[in-house]
């Protein structure tokens, strides 16, 4: 370094320097949070307005204020303010879709999934905030039915479908959702009678890191989830304790904090139906599973890790919120009100959205 002046104010200006970047990368988990099993203040759900009575499957939660909503009805809010204003980005003339699932990369760039029977399955994306859209994928295969998408990257990506000649399809992208290639189905092992996805919460499919997935699945004998670490050309599928054996029941949503590290909820999606184990844990990347030791007391469709903690995260559904401390071994209720998916975003802002437009932000 040449010309430096004063030695001791440059000095003290590049501790400073350097203490506020290793803050704007590394935030810290919400004290509650703090990677200690131990009795904590629960936090809360704080609403918020979305001006609509849509029902909001997908959640993508990016960063600071900023997150985005997919639903019925061909619905797409976005809000750069924290919530106190929802703007509908909707694209035009799809007031028939059902999106299920959505993949913000900032403010302006996201990927929007429409789910059913043939050209019902599209995928959308928008490079300007939702001003205009592209349609980048119609399904022509009546036989298909995609239901969750994912991301490694702001370019590469996955969407899959339920099984078409018995094995469970898989989309690809490289280039942020513009195009869709899909995989050879060799490396997938054979889907069980009646096996498929569940389009419940935007998390039947998820990722860590720059290659692995891992995929969720329900309605056949055992409730599975496959996990590949290559990007979705081979996968390898593991079962787990969570219900099975009906339509009904499965593995709704995945949540990883890191290769090892996942926890699966779900159980029976009816009602009236009780959902003993509706919750599993894996420390080894998913090859193996294990039930939690207290689940959450109902069906639950959505999961996500609380960023910067190892043991904290949360599970919601139509009946209630659950939180565990002890990276999914137990949980427990911290509240009543319905919803179907939840995401946080790195910086550590964790958002829930569900049936009549309810939308909430996490405050601890």
């Amino acid at each position: 370094m040449t010309g430096m002046g004063n030695t001791r104010r440059t000095v003290r200006t590049l501790a400073v320097g350097l203490c506020t970047a290793a803050l704007a990368v590394s935030p810290v988990a919400p004290a509650w949070a703090r990677d200690a099993p131990r009795p904590a203040a629960a936090p809360h759900w704080r609403p918020t307005d979305s001006g609509t009575d849509a029902r909001f499957r997908g959640l993508s939660a990016v960063r600071g204020r900023t997150a985005w909503l997919a639903g019925t009805k061909g619905t797409v809010l976005r809000t750069t303010d924290g919530g106190a204003h929802w703007a509908d980005v909707s694209p035009p003339g799809a007031s028939d879709l059902e999106f299920r699932d959505v993949r913000a990369f900032d403010a302006r760039h996201a990927v929007v999934l429409a789910i059913g029977e043939g050209e019902a399955s599209r995928v959308l994306r928008t490079d300007d905030g939702g001003a205009t859209w592209t349609e980048s994928f119609r399904n022509t295969d009546t036989a298909a039915f995609y239901d969750c998408l994912a991301f490694f990257d702001r370019r590469h990506g996955l969407a899959v479908s339920d099984p078409v000649d018995g094995r469970f399809r898989i989309l690809s992208t490289s280039d942020g959702g513009r195009s869709w290639t899909v995989l050879p189905n060799t490396g997938m092992p054979a889907a069980q009678a009646g096996e498929a996805g569940f389009a419940a919460s935007g998390q039947c499919l998820v990722t860590s890191g720059p290659r692995d997935v891992w995929l969720a699945t329900g309605g056949g004998a055992h409730a599975r989830v496959l996990h590949s670490g290559d990007r979705g050309r081979h996968w390898k599928a593991a079962d787990t304790p969570v219900p099975a054996g009906d339509p009904a029941r499965g593995v709704f949503a995945l949540a990883f904090r890191d290769r090892a590290h996942g926890i699966a909820v779900g159980g029976d999606y009816r009602p009236d139906q009780g959902s003993p184990r509706a919750a599993a844990v894996s420390t080894d990347g998913g090859r193996t599973w294990r039930a939690a030791g207290q689940a959450p007391p109902a069906y639950r469709s959505g999961a996500a890790w609380i960023p910067h903690s190892r043991r904290a995260a949360l599970a919601v559904g139509p009946t209630g919120t659950d939180l565990t401390l002890d990276a999914g071994r137990t949980w427990r209720t911290i509240d009543t009100g319905s919803y179907d998916t939840v995401d946080c975003a790195p910086d550590g802002g964790c958002w829930a959205a569900g049936e009549k437009g309810r939308v909430a932000r996490l405050e601890p």
